[in-house]
């Protein structure tokens, strides 16, 4: 399966344009796949799709090709599917929780055109590491992404403690929840004060105090018009 975006539920879909155009993000063109409102805004290295449909359920989203003739092998696995919208005559799509509850979803074919890249893309976040989610049994669910071809390193001496699961797509980071309660996003940058200086001259502004282990360092947060944490962490961290 293929990374193709972190899907997001949002109430109102032109602020959470606003406020990821305001940071620099670009948008990619959108198919005709969903029923609901649609948009993929995108920095070149991470794509969040953004969804106005009511009690969508935020998923790390992958496309899986033939998907209907690979849900043999999802039983393999022992996976337990939460729902599955298979047939002729719609776009064909399942999901379910991994181990500590966050949606996985796959979908049989891309839902956008990736935007071509652009000398110096990017964002005013910085550079984007991972996704980060929330996992009370950290080794637990290591292995159950690392079933779907990731590598799990133990990062114990990091700032906040976590298991980053690594692939050719994206990075999935797994956290304590205290620190992480849902999926967030993570960005590395040389200069923190400069860059809450460049968000307070786009209009953003921090939103509370990062998570405790941060908050003796360089390190600020970001919170979205639909709640999506975004950490800013000094590379050096």
């Amino acid at each position: 399966m293929r990374f193709l975006e972190l899907s997001l539920g949002t109430p109102d879909i032109r602020a959470s344009l606003a406020f990821y155009s305001e940071l620099g993000f670009t948008t990619a063109d959108v198919g005709d796949a969903w029923h609901h409102p649609y948009a993929v805004v995108t920095d070149g290295r991470l794509w969040l799709g953004l969804h106005e449909e009511a009690e969508f359920v935020n998923s790390t989203t992958f496309v899986k090709p033939g998907l209907l003739a690979q849900l043999h092998d999802l039983e393999k696995l022992g996976i337990e599917l939460d729902f599955a919208h298979l047939g002729d005559d719609v776009f064909n799509e399942v999901g379910w929780h991994d181990p500590a509850g966050n949606m996985i979803r796959l979908v049989e074919a891309r839902t956008f055109s990736p935007a071509p890249p652009v000398a110096g893309m990017g964002s005013l976040c910085g550079y984007f590491v991972e996704i980060g989610l929330p996992a009370a049994d950290r080794e637990v669910a290591k292995e159950h992404w690392e079933q779907f071809g990731f590598v799990g390193i133990e990062e114990p001496d990091a700032a906040l403690p976590h298991v980053s699961c690594t692939s050719d797509g994206v990075d999935i980071g797994l956290y304590d929840p205290v620190h992480i309660g849902a999926p967030s996003l993570l960005f590395e940058v040389d200069d923190c004060a400069a860059t809450l200086e460049r968000l307070g001259a786009a209009g953003i502004s921090p939103s509370g105090r990062p998570p405790g282990p941060l908050q003796q360092r360089e390190a600020a947060q970001l919170r979205s018009p639909e709640g999506t944490l975004i950490l800013l962490l000094h590379s050096g961290i």
